[in-house]
């Protein structure tokens, strides 16, 4: 599982230095007006909002939830944007004690699109968790727990700026807060899965 998670991180680090030696394909309508000057004032064709569904697993646990989100197409390859969560997790450790997490945060992302079909994402998140212990039938009351957790992985989509877009996402979470939703009960990351798909607020007539 770590040689899985090293291997991501490399490739997303290759990605980012590709992107920075070369000007990323276009991934825009081809209505779209080539010569936009994105540096000229907020363009409302360029706000989108969506979102979609996540799924994570490991040993012994299993993750599912949803991500509305609401961004703005900075260039022609990259966009930024704010990110919800809830997430239900359910965990069991080696001693049989079950976990159940309700969780929900908010987080800020940057996506950018190397290949018309690739992207690399990096994700960093706030989250509040509700966890309840079942330790053989003896329920420990409810807590909440913060966590930070920082995610960066790789992902395959469309996007055509100023109509829709789509994406399905592979991220790790990079950092070591033991109350993570995106670890399992034995403190290890684990690999979240992300599909969804979005529109643009003010479609482009052009």
């Amino acid at each position: 599982m770590k040689k899985f998670f090293s291997l991501v991180l490399l490739v997303s680090i290759s990605l980012i230095g590709t992107a920075q030696r070369q000007t990323a394909p276009p991934t825009y309508n081809n209505n779209f007006n080539e010569s936009t000057n994105y540096t000229n004032g907020f363009k409302k064709e360029n706000l989108f909002i969506g979102g979609g569904i996540n799924l994570g697993f490991g040993s012994y646990s299993f993750n599912i939830g949803a991500t509305p989100e609401i961004g703005y197409s900075l260039t022609k390859w990259l966009d930024a944007g704010a990110v919800l969560n809830i997430n239900y997790l359910s965990q069991t450790d080696s001693y049989g004690t079950k976990y159940k997490n309700f969780n929900y945060g908010t987080g800020l992302f940057a996506r950018a699109w190397v290949l018309p079909f690739l992207y690399i994402q990096a994700q960093p998140e706030i989250n509040w968790v509700k966890r309840n212990f079942d330790n053989y039938g003896n329920i420990i009351p409810r807590t909440t727990l913060q966590s930070n957790s920082l995610l960066v992985g790789i992902g395959y989509g469309t996007r055509l700026i100023g109509s829709h877009y789509s994406y399905l996402t592979l991220m790790v979470d990079l950092m070591n807060d033991p109350n993570s939703p995106y670890r399992d009960a034995y403190g290890d990351a684990y690999p979240i899965f992300r599909a969804g798909f979005g529109l643009y607020l003010h479609p482009s007539r052009k």
